[in-house]
């Protein structure tokens, strides 16, 4: 049963962008995650986010360990430098030639609470692994990433060689058909999209979808597998980010030279 489940095929989920998942999307997406509270005002702004009700965000998140605050800049927390770091590799995968090995995680605890198993189950999704049945996870083995310090204390890993074709294995294990149909619906919404705020949210959903992407060996994809595109479309976003914070700066430079 697969257990990375997208939206239905051709469907884009826009989900509404509050304050704090606003802040939060921008700044996971910075390199240092860190930002003056007078541009966080002015990159809210086109999310009709007044100035206030960014503040008694910011407050609140600094409070529940979200951020850090250091005078007017406001930085990611710890824990959520460990999400970027996950968030940055989900996006850019680094993958392996592949020999036709497959990983194989077997969960071998017993006696664990729903909380647990829960806890364990959206870890190995986040691996990228799916279930083949209940404890036993599969993958192709071409991703090139670290597991967990603490998975050898629940479950056993190995190298298998299945007998089923992988192509068949693998279009069981994932609704790979399903996410290509909403990658592609993606592509188009992006291209259309022109206000900032618009694309900001389309591409919020891009990065959501990448993270659900397992990231196969090609001969194991469908025709089309729009993963590539979508993730050049979403570098070129962060470069156009980039590019106009680069103006703002210069501009904001250039006033303050003329007032002096």
């Amino acid at each position: 049963m697969p257990n990375n489940a997208s939206p239905q095929a051709d469907e884009v989920e826009l989900r509404p962008l509050s304050a704090r998942s606003v802040v939060l999307s921008l700044l996971l997406g910075l390199h240092p995650p860190e930002l003056p509270v007078k541009d966080l005002v002015r990159s809210v702004e086109p999310f009709g986010i007044a100035g206030s009700t960014l503040r008694a965000a910011l407050s609140r998140m600094v409070a529940a360990g979200d951020l850090r605050r250091a005078d007017t800049v406001y930085g990611l927390s710890d824990r959520l430098l460990e999400r970027q770091r996950w968030q940055d590799d989900a996006v850019h995968p680094e993958t392996l030639p592949w020999d036709g090995a497959w990983e194989m995680v077997v969960v071998t605890a017993t006696g664990r609470g729903a909380a647990e198993r829960a806890e364990l189950r959206t870890e190995l999704t986040r691996l990228r692994l799916a279930e083949l049945r209940e404890g036993v996870w599969l993958r192709p083995a071409n991703l090139l990433r670290s597991l967990p310090d603490d998975l050898g204390q629940v479950a056993e890993r190995c190298t298998a060689r299945p007998d089923r074709p992988a192509r068949e294995l693998a279009a069981s294990l994932w609704p790979l058909d399903t996410w290509a149909g909403t990658g592609r619906a993606l592509l188009t919404h992006v291209t259309h999209a022109r206000r900032p705020s618009d694309r900001f949210t389309a591409f919020a959903a891009v990065v959501r979808h990448l993270l659900a992407d397992p990231v196969l060996p090609p001969e194991l994809l469908p025709p089309d597998w729009p993963g590539t595109r979508l993730r050049a479309a979403y570098a070129d976003y962060r470069r156009e980010l980039a590019e106009d914070a680069r103006v703002r700066d210069d501009r904001e430079t250039a006033a303050g030279h003329t007032r002096a």
